[in-house]
């Protein structure tokens, strides 16, 4: 049987081995991966295509647990401000103005690029006029879960709030079965949707089994505030109203007690923590090193590039695991291992697809990325999760195969011209004649 691609002498490194392999080979077809191993052990196969990797390193593509990709057109808009103020006066206001259908379609087609040539191969999206943003990313070729927003107060795209929920409904039904795109329900926040909501978008992510996505405890003052209206903390509250369970992602899960916490693990409910957007907007530090010790199932984000500025996950690797070590002052806290199974295995188990990605199995869809080991920065090699974790970036990665296809090549994005991307993109930005 001829296979469609051939990747032969490689180091192929997965988080989830005991050891690498050095001088391998690894087989695809029809989107999946069939078959791996040293190249002493190769068998007589052919290949429509054979990828020469010698002196590449090959792991699981990332996974991005967290984003809002058409805010790219947002990057740098409004900086060096407390996450209220910006959110409020600046992105808000922002959004009612600038989001469109057009606007959707080409910022998270430029994501979609962004996170390609930085090694992710499957992102969690959340936004307004997600329609736009599915098809940009199957038009990119990249694996998504995408979320339709749900928020009590004209959207973009939903201008009737008593229809934010049903407007999901017609999403999901739109974009089931999907090969690289699985539809999801992103409610925005406990602060900007009512119970009611909140309990009426849980719901239908349960009906459609769908994933439900809903920004949690990010800051002091959500905590407070839900302290004094409700009486107990965003987790808390969320607990009372029984949304949290093993299809629920709770993103950024910040201002967390030790109650909060035992709530969540005993839940199922899942964590996407996001460092660099909680650093700029100085939102405080995830406690990450009490929920691994309970087993909480965590991703990382970049979240928006309206608060990182950018979508590098090797960056937000090397941040995350940085950072934990200063905040506990022990530098053994998160291990370089730990970080990379978060960024690979880790998010494909908190977005619900550890069954067909997130690590290299025979079997499993063929998302996995190349990166070029001849550069100063990554020389001597000595352990494959340090050089990821503390040396390695984005512009190392040379090749990405996502659901067993080309689509990166030397650099090169194969799937769509990226360079009318950006054009459409720098021409929406000049509609922005100054900072909101």
């Amino acid at each position: 049987m001829e296979h469609d691609l051939l990747i032969i002498n490689a180091f192929f490194y997965d988080p989830t081995w005991p050891v690498p392999i050095n001088k391998g080979f690894l087989s695809i077809n029809n989107g999946l991966i069939t078959g791996f191993g040293r190249m002493s052990e190769l068998p007589a196969i052919s290949a429509r295509k054979t990828i020469e990797a010698e002196n590449t390193l090959a792991m699981p593509g990332l996974i991005n647990s967290h984003n809002h990709a058409a805010m790219t057109l947002f990057r740098g808009l409004a900086d060096d401000l407390p996450l209220m103020i910006w959110l409020n006066e600046h992105i808000f206001p922002a959004e009612a103005q600038f989001v469109s259908e057009e606007m959707v379609y080409w910022c998270s087609k430029l994501a979609a690029a962004e996170m390609i040539m930085s090694g992710t191969t499957t992102v969690a999206d959340g936004y307004f006029h997600e329609d736009q943003a599915a098809q940009a990313f199957a038009d990119a070729g990249i694996r998504a879960i995408a979320a339709q927003g749900v928020i009590d107060f004209p959207a973009p795209g939903v201008p009737d709030p008593t229809k934010n929920v049903s407007s999901v409904a017609d999403f999901i039904n739109r974009w089931q079965d999907h090969e690289l795109i699985t539809p999801a329900v992103f409610c925005h926040s406990p602060y900007t949707c009512s119970a009611q909501t909140v309990k009426n978008a849980k719901d239908l992510a349960a009906k459609t089994s769908s994933r439900f996505f809903i920004h949690l405890a990010e800051t002091e003052f959500e905590v407070r505030k839900s302290k004094e209206e409700y009486e107990v903390s965003p987790v808390k509250y969320l607990h009372q109203l029984g949304v949290l369970d093993e299809s629920t992602v709770c993103v950024h899960s910040v201002w967390l007690d030790d109650e909060d916490l035992q709530i969540l693990r005993d839940s199922g409910a899942t964590v996407a923590t996001c460092p660099e957007s909680n650093m700029k907007l100085a939102s405080g530090i995830a406690p990450l090193k009490e929920m691994l010790e309970l087993g909480l199932t965590t991703g990382i984000g970049t979240d928006g590039c309206a608060s990182n500025n950018n979508l590098d996950l090797f960056q937000e690797m090397n941040t995350c695991a940085k950072l934990h070590k200063v905040k506990n002052l022990d530098p053994t806290v998160l291990t370089a291992r730990e970080v990379l199974k978060m960024a690979t295995i880790g998010g494909a188990e908190v977005l619900g697809i550890a069954e067909t990605t997130g690590s290299l199995e025979i079997g499993k869809r063929a998302d996995l990325i190349l990166l070029d080991l001849k550069a100063p920065h990554l020389t001597p090699f000595y352990k494959p999760e340090s050089l990821l974790v503390y040396a390695a970036g984005g512009q190392d990665v040379t090749t990405v195969i996502i659901n067993g296809k080309l689509i990166m090549e030397n650099r090169q994005i194969l799937s769509f011209d990226l360079t009318e991307c950006m054009k459409q993109v720098d021409r929406l930005s000049k509609k922005i004649t100054k900072p909101i």
